[in-house]
């Protein structure tokens, strides 16, 4: 029987799209599929050979959707309002980074910026009739969206939690208590974004499953291997 749970397909990243989609449809109907390396879409021609549901991570290396420089800021949205629209075609949500700044007196400019990308994906949004949530980031030095109290950044869009980078910023109880839209599970030990099995770290995954419940989503296990990806299914099927 396949796992009620969603899997990214980070934890194969090494392995080419169709061939992790083999692997991961004899665990669950669901798959997150992280659009980076291995598994970058260029179209949907080797989702459709499957019978899964979708999500797809959007791409985030090189890409900043809050850059102060401008060029890179519209290429960063254009790239993301690609991933939109294939998805479209699969029926998935798409998750999506905030974005980061350089230095420190630049985040309220980085801000602004981040603000027109929002505004400019709320847009094609709208217009593909596509779903996405922003994710929020892990203890990385100037990135955007660490804490609860900046969530009016996203305003207008879906949140998407990652219990991980909130356990590694001490915040996650905080965040539990918001509406929550999608969930990426994995575990760490507070200090470092590991992308541990469901155990293997210090997060009090019952709390966090309450709030899965109260949210009425299946949510993502996004842990780094295969192998810990059934031990986290073992562990969070026992709660």
């Amino acid at each position: 029987m396949r796992t009620g749970f969603a899997i990214s397909s980070f934890c194969l990243n090494d392995l080419p799209l169709e061939m992790a989609l083999d692997r991961l449809s004899a665990v669950t109907d669901y798959v997150e599929v992280m659009d980076e390396g291995c598994h970058r879409l260029e179209d949907t021609a080797v989702l459709e050979t499957f019978d899964l549901r979708y999500a797809i991570h959007a791409p985030s290396r090189g890409v900043n959707l809050a850059s102060l420089l401008e060029p890179v800021r519209r290429a960063s949205v254009e790239v993301t309002v690609a991933c939109l629209a294939l998805a479209v075609e699969v029926d998935a949500p798409v998750v999506v980074h905030p974005g980061y700044f350089a230095w420190p007196r630049d985040r309220k400019k980085a801000e602004q910026q981040f603000a027109r990308s929002l505004a400019d994906l709320l847009e094609a949004a709208g217009d593909l009739s596509a779903t996405f949530f922003m994710e929020n980031m892990g203890d990385w030095e100037h990135f955007l969206l660490k804490t609860p109290d900046e969530l009016p950044l996203i305003d207008g869009a879906g949140f998407a939690l990652d219990v991980g980078h909130a356990h590694q910023n001490h915040v996650l109880p905080a965040f539990l208590e918001v509406p929550i839209s999608h969930f990426h599970l994995h575990d760490n030990d507070g200090t470092t974004d590991s992308h541990s099995a469901v155990g293997d770290g210090t997060i009090d995954f019952s709390a966090v499953m309450a709030a899965v419940r109260r949210s009425n989503v299946r949510p993502v296990i996004e842990v780094g291997t295969f192998e810990g990806v059934m031990q986290s299914i073992a562990a969070l099927e026992s709660l």
